[in-house]
């Protein structure tokens, strides 16, 4: 069943979660793949966990429960735990063997954990389709001990060479939030069929949060890109983490 383009009058979020309901049957195979930017980012997150020993992470809008699947397994003695607000992909999750009290019901905008709950927060493809992304950043900056891990796009990068010169022109003159109103028709979001609601997202937005709780910002492209990150990679995952009192950030040298 599909929604189509014409739509009633109500919020971007119940559109979202409309959409998410409808296609919770055929969520992982629309969203959902071995060698897509999310798994390669996912794999980065295994190995951080075992660097830093981290003992517990927060997934949020954990979906069916990806990132779950996959760290669950490889890190058996960390607590892992996802929220996701749509009902019908957590139950999804759960008939794939999620325990119920791994995936949980819960809002990215209002974590309903007390400060460092976790010792790392994680995002896999989330931040996009959430208006206020900055909100859902700094409640994850909230709950985690040791540092937060992110996957999304940067908007900056992707389409044609004009368009991503472009928004990038727009970006710093600053009139990017004004371009962003003009394209949507007031709305601010942007919809399809594949993606249901979602925004014109960069993940680099989110490191003036980051650095404020956790200085040290470690960025890997997950897809082919070009030295610049900002301008070329059209998805990155970063790892944002505070250095312990007795280690100094080396610079190598050759």
């Amino acid at each position: 069943m599909k929604i189509h383009q014409s739509r009633p009058p109500y919020s971007d979020v119940a559109i979202q979660r409309e959409y998410y309901t409808l296609n919770a049957d055929c969520y992982d195979q629309k969203h959902v793949h071995e060698d897509d930017a999310h798994n390669i980012a996912l794999c980065w997150l295994s190995s951080i966990l075992d660097f830093t020993g981290a003992r517990s992470v927060l997934d949020i809008g954990s979906g069916t429960g990806r990132a779950l699947s996959y760290l669950i397994p490889k890190h058996p003695s960390v607590r892992v735990v996802g929220i996701e607000p749509v009902a019908a992909l957590r139950a999804k999750g759960h008939e794939k063997g999620i325990n119920a009290e791994a995936l949980l019901e819960g809002d990215a905008t209002s974590l309903s954990y007390p400060d460092g709950s976790f010792d790392i927060t994680c995002a896999f493809g989330t931040l996009h389709h959430i208006r206020h992304s900055n909100k859902a950043v700094e409640e994850m900056t909230r709950v985690a001990r040791l540092g937060v891990f992110i996957s999304d796009g940067n908007c900056f990068a992707q389409g044609s060479v004009t368009a991503r010169l472009l928004k990038q022109l727009l970006h710093t003159l600053r009139l990017w939030p004004f371009a962003k109103y003009v394209k949507t028709g007031g709305k601010g979001y942007h919809y399809s069929e594949g993606d249901g609601v979602f925004y014109s997202y960069s993940i680099f937005d989110e490191i003036t949060i980051l650095e404020r709780k956790f200085p040290v910002i470690y960025k890997m492209t997950s897809v082919p890109s070009g030295l610049n990150l900002y301008r070329t990679a059209s998805h990155l995952a970063l790892f944002a983490r505070r250095l312990p009192p007795d280690q100094k950030h080396r610079e190598y040298t050759d």
